[in-house]
């Protein structure tokens, strides 16, 4: 049963909010550094797309295997310390990446040792940085998840989500009116350093104002009832022995719920994993659009993801207040959002009028996709208890970063093959068709799956 809700008092809860939002910015950030300096790169090392598909597939698959224990990590450490030592450890690696070739070389003169040669020095560095970098990151989405479901009510969550989600827009945006400067100016190596400087500064603000609501001193009694105004009694609170008991991964697996969180993220994560890696590297090749001439191109799809993320957010807090419960206004809406991406279609037939045209289209499509990732991440706090949250949302990034492992795998051997047939731009239409239809099939399956809200109780 759920408890009377009151008129909210107080606002501290968006404080945290905003700390959440610029955490993702700054993870964001990090990441997208590599894919505006691949042009250059390309040049520098004599890089194939298919060694900047190997560096970005070996990202991605190590933040998929990251993302499984990064939400058990949380869910041990709790929300605070999960979250610093994710930003120390990404902000860290972030700046490794200056070290790369100096890496390379060891890494490569110690495999020789063995008899073994994968690839060139450049590459082998870069991948060895990566991982490094997605071990941290991976932390970022399962610990700001659980935050939201510390610090709001069930009817907040989605709007929450979908603000502090766009900050990987404004990430996004920052990255190419940033970097291309900084590369122009100090070299490659310091845009890395630059970056990965950051987060040092975030976790200062992060450790001294954030608590659990229970132990904040900052929040109201009022705004404290408020958080908890419409949330179902939990098993822990009524049974502290039984929140005690380890919830295993294979217990999580035997629930539907937990497996439209991994499908739904599996078959849409690598869309946007391919709109962050490859436009650079897109427009380059279909029309020779390189260094700052990305800058306002970029800045717009972003801008657009931005505007997705907060707006797909408040989607459904529309169809709540028609009377649609939580669960079901928020399936709504995610149908709703899924039908956007379909314009993607029309990016390559139309282009030869105009790279704006593409670049308007894909940014529809990133826009849905952050309006989809603010509402599917919440799916998992409606439908579980806060002690599972970390461990489900770490089990669908690891479903989704595997699939922006195959997506980023078969992108770059399609383009490489097109692009010797002289037909680079079949392979880019092949994968913008796929693009397209991932969300109405993943929404396909979440509602087959999850045809009505039905909450987990774990004892």
């Amino acid at each position: 049963m759920h408890q009377t809700a009151v008129k909210p008092a107080g606002k501290y809860r968006w404080t945290i909010c905003a700390l959440l939002f610029v955490a993702t910015t700054i993870n964001y950030l990090d990441r997208q550094v590599l894919s505006l300096l691949q042009p250059y790169l390309e040049e520098q090392f004599k890089w194939t797309n298919t060694d900047y598909a190997n560096i970005t597939a070996v990202f991605q698959f190590a933040y998929a295997l990251s993302m499984l224990f990064a939400g058990r990590i949380v869910d041990w450490l709790d929300t605070k310390w999960g979250y610093g030592w994710a930003i120390i450890l990404w902000s860290l690696a972030a700046m490794v990446h200056a070290l790369s070739i100096q890496i390379g070389e060891g890494v490569t003169a110690l495999l020789g040792w063995a008899g073994i040669s994968l690839f060139s020095v450049s590459v082998t560095g870069f991948i060895v940085s990566r991982t490094l970098l997605a071990f941290g990151e991976a932390g970022n989405f399962p610990a700001a998840i659980k935050a939201i479901a510390e610090y709001f009510p069930k009817k907040e969550r989605s709007f929450a989500t979908g603000i502090f989600n766009s900050g990987a827009n404004i990430g996004a945006v920052l990255a190419p009116l940033t970097i291309p400067w900084i590369y122009a100016n100090w070299g490659w190596e310091s845009a890395f350093i630059i970056v990965g400087g950051c987060g040092f500064l975030w976790l200062i603000f992060w450790l001294i104002f954030y608590e659990k609501p229970e132990r904040q001193k900052r929040l109201s009694l009022a705004e404290l009832e408020y958080i908890n105004s419409d949330r179902e009694i939990q098993l822990d609170q009524v049974q502290p022995a039984a929140a005690e008991r380890k919830i295993t991964w294979m217990r999580l697996l035997g629930y539907k719920q937990t497996w439209a969180f991994i499908f739904g993220k599996m078959l849409t994560d690598g869309i946007f994993w391919f709109f962050l890696f490859w436009l650079p590297a897109y427009l380059k090749a279909q029309y020779n659009i390189v260094g700052e001439g990305v800058m306002i191109p970029l800045a717009t799809v972003y801008s657009l993801s931005m505007i997705g993320s907060i707006t797909g957010g408040w989607l459904p807090m529309h169809f709540i207040k028609k009377g649609y419960n939580v669960f079901e206004g928020r399936v709504k809406a995610m149908f709703i959002i899924a039908l956007f991406p379909l314009a993607i279609l029309a990016a390559q037939p139309l282009g030869d009028i105009s790279y704006w045209i593409p670049i308007l289209l894909i940014g529809i499509g990133a826009a849905a996709h952050q309006a989809w990732s603010a509402n599917i991440f919440t799916t998992v706090s409606d439908m579980f208890p806060k002690r599972a949250i970390g461990s489900v949302v770490g089990m669908g990034g690891m479903a989704g970063g595997l699939g922006g492992v195959f997506v980023s795998k078969i992108s770059g051997a399609l383009f490489d093959h097109y692009k010797e047939l002289g037909h680079i731009e079949t392979g880019y239409t092949i994968v913008f068709t796929v693009s397209a239809m991932a969300y109405l099939i993943a929404w396909s399956l979440i509602k087959l799956l999850v045809p009505k809200y039905k909450p987990v109780v774990l004892d």
